[in-house]
């Protein structure tokens, strides 16, 4: 049995139930990700989608959905970066995307990776620099009808996180999952939490005790 300096007999008791209820949740997050991965494959990607290439100091190159995969893999995963009408960033998704930076090196040794914004490429490239960001694959999707099509914008919501998973398979692009827990019912007191698992700030909160409360981040402190 593991115990910690000072402890009492009630927080051992406490803390050996709570133990319990984590290795449930662990079982629990195993099994939804096996469903996950069981689903049949999702439509046939027909739409020939164009995007702009964002790197900084590199010229902008039109790219096709096929094209986002670069690294020879058979999986790829977009996030849907949100801008407001006025073109402002989202600071959630800028907070989650200083995090997924550090992340995508280690991603892209099992799968591609495309983080996809419907605003300039010169606006996304400005905002990248801003906050150094290096190894995000960054394309705008100004122009094309893959936000709407795939749920990362539309008239009720505007623009949204959406995360989507494709598939090659064979010549063809499958659908393969999104992250549509954003549009389910939320539980009293939750936000949708449907990019949690790809993100360290809020399962970092988690563990102290004033939890996340009300805070969110901002793109300056």
């Amino acid at each position: 049995m593991v115990t910690f300096p000072g402890e009492s007999a009630e927080y051992r008791a406490a803390r050996d139930d709570l133990l319990k209820a984590e290795m449930a949740l662990r079982r629990q997050v195993e099994a939804v990700a096996a469903q996950r991965r069981a689903l049949p494959l999702g439509g046939l990607v027909e739409k020939a989608y164009t995007f702009t290439t964002v790197a900084p100091g590199r010229a902008e190159e039109s790219v096709d959905l096929p094209g986002l995969f670069t690294g020879g893999k058979d999986s790829l995963v977009v996030y849907g970066f949100m801008y407001a009408d006025d073109g402002t960033p989202c600071p959630m998704c800028s907070a989650f995307l200083d995090s997924f930076d550090g992340a995508v090196p280690h991603i892209t040794e099992q799968a591609d990776v495309a983080i996809v914004a419907k605003t300039s490429a010169s606006r996304i490239r400005e905002w990248a620099e801003d906050r150094g960001w290096r190894n995000l694959p960054l394309y705008s999707s100004a122009g094309s009808d893959f936000n709407t099509d795939y749920h990362a914008e539309s008239a009720a919501h505007g623009q949204v996180p959406m995360v989507n998973v494709f598939r090659r398979d064979g010549d063809a692009i499958r659908h393969v999952v999104a992250s549509e827990m954003f549009f389910a019912p939320n539980e009293p007191g939750q936000n949708p939490r449907h990019v949690d698992m790809l993100w360290p700030l809020w399962n970092t909160l988690d563990l102290t005790p004033g939890g996340r409360g009300e805070w969110y981040p901002a793109t300056r402190y």
